[in-house]
């Protein structure tokens, strides 16, 4: 395998989603300066650290292999446009369509599909778009307001730069979705988020108590206002996510990674607050030291079963 065919690889898809080499690093636990080696052709991953790195940069294992090397890189997309045979020449001019902005408000949209669509801008606004499918769909800066998006399903969509405002999700799916500065203001419950790294995703005023979350990662995530009682976080990454004035009461945070992340308690420190904090679960978690001091500044919360790295 070409080392600098690789680099090139990882960077671009870096680059697409926005994430700094730092950002990229903390992910995958590194340092910043060993990605900018990969990407510099001057060194590459191991196997284990391609399955996670995919993950992060939303690709599939495929795309580092050196046969996806495109030819593009030697002629401009108009050159490679003459050069298709004919019977691919339709399929090319599709990808070459410019892409305008849709307004998709007041309208009913109820199981509908728009898997593997490419929407960038996109309005749904007053509309019931239950149980549709934007499953595979490139969503980049939609918006989605005041709707019922009650069992849709966004498994695998790129939702980078959306905003969901007074949506109803519940028992919509995220599945491997791309959340990248997205807006969640949501209502309803059991949305499901599984295998998604939520990076700089902003939650405000929305009510989580039923949501679930399973092997995610969560960097930069603000919780603003949130209800997350009884909520399961065990065995997830939190990287730089700030808890503010969210009810935490039965949150469990069991085997989890903690690092640089802030609570603010909804209260001031009242005998409500405190008997909230107080269920709180970090056993067999690891934090960082900051975090740790934090925490155990609150004098209330078990961190007997905590690891301090």
């Amino acid at each position: 395998m070409d080392t600098k065919i690789i680099g090139g690889k990882i960077a671009k898809a870096r680059k697409a989603i926005g994430m700094s080499q730092a950002r990229l690093a903390q992910h995958l636990f590194i340092s910043p300066q060993a990605v900018g080696k990969w990407e510099r052709g001057e060194s590459m991953p191991d196997i284990t650290t391609f399955n996670r790195l995919a993950e992060m940069l939303g690709v599939d294992l495929n795309y580092f292999s050196e046969s996806a090397q495109a030819a593009s890189n030697e002629m401009s997309p108009v050159e490679s446009f003459v050069k298709q045979p004919a019977k691919e020449v339709d399929n090319l001019s599709r990808s070459l369509e410019r892409q305008v902005r849709i307004d998709l408000t007041a309208i009913d949209l109820q199981k509908s599909d728009f898997a593997g669509v490419i929407l960038h801008k996109g309005k749904f606004k007053v509309s019931s778009l239950r149980g549709a499918n934007f499953a595979g769909a490139d969503l980049t800066g939609s918006s989605f307001e005041v709707l019922d998006a009650r069992e849709a399903n966004f498994d695998g969509a790129n939702l980078t730069d959306c905003d969901f405002s007074v949506t109803d999700l519940t028992d919509a799916s995220f599945r491997k979705s791309i959340l990248v500065r997205t807006t969640l203001n949501m209502s309803g419950q059991g949305a499901k988020f599984i295998d998604v790294t939520l990076i700089d995703v902003n939650l405000t005023k929305t009510d989580l108590r039923k949501t679930i979350f399973e092997n995610c990662i969560f960097n930069g995530v603000d919780f603003n206002y949130c209800d997350l009682q009884g909520i399961c976080f065990d065995g997830q990454t939190f990287i730089g996510v700030k808890f503010d004035k969210s009810a935490l009461k039965d949150v469990s945070f069991r085997g989890a990674t903690l690092r640089n992340v802030s609570f603010t308690l909804p209260f001031s420190l009242t005998n409500k607050s405190y008997i909230a904090i107080k269920t709180t679960c970090f056993d067999g978690a690891t934090m960082d030291k900051l975090t740790y001091a934090a925490l155990k500044g609150l004098r209330v919360i078990d961190l007997s079963k905590v690891t301090v790295i």
